[in-house]
């Protein structure tokens, strides 16, 4: 067991702290992050095949973009925006972009415009059938 480690911790929680501490800080701040976007998508998941809305969202939410904003604070945005998108289905790009950001240091504006155009491209492929 690792010092600091909680008694109760069970298998998973220990083998995740163990992968987190070997990490760089760099890419622990990407751990971190993909584990808020993570949770940050679990509203929006269906819970026995039923939404979470009863209301089903036709068209996107206008949220505006604020001039100062995080990627996971632009996910949260806009998973609100598009409601009725299912992130699984864009899952892989987001986690791309949120890598390009926190490892490969594209900066935030870029990697936000870019969340934009995959949930827009995914709300348009809705869209259209």
């Amino acid at each position: 067991m690792f010092p600091g480690m909680p008694p109760q911790a069970n298998k998973q929680e220990r083998e995740i702290i163990k992968l987190y501490k070997s990490l760089s800080i760099t890419d622990q701040q990407a751990f971190i992050a993909f584990g808020e976007f993570l949770q940050s998508r679990k509203d929006s998941l269906e819970i026995d095949g039923k939404s979470n809305d009863d209301t089903i969202v036709n068209e996107p939410v206008e949220i505006p973009r604020p001039k100062e904003e995080s990627v996971i604070k632009a996910i949260k945005r806009l998973s609100a925006t598009y409601p009725m998108v299912d992130k699984e289905n864009i899952l892989h790009p987001i986690s791309d972009l949120m890598t390009s950001h926190m490892i490969s240091g594209r900066s935030a504006p870029e990697v936000i415009d870019d969340l934009q155009d995959v949930f827009y491209k995914e709300y348009q492929s809705l869209k259209n059938g």
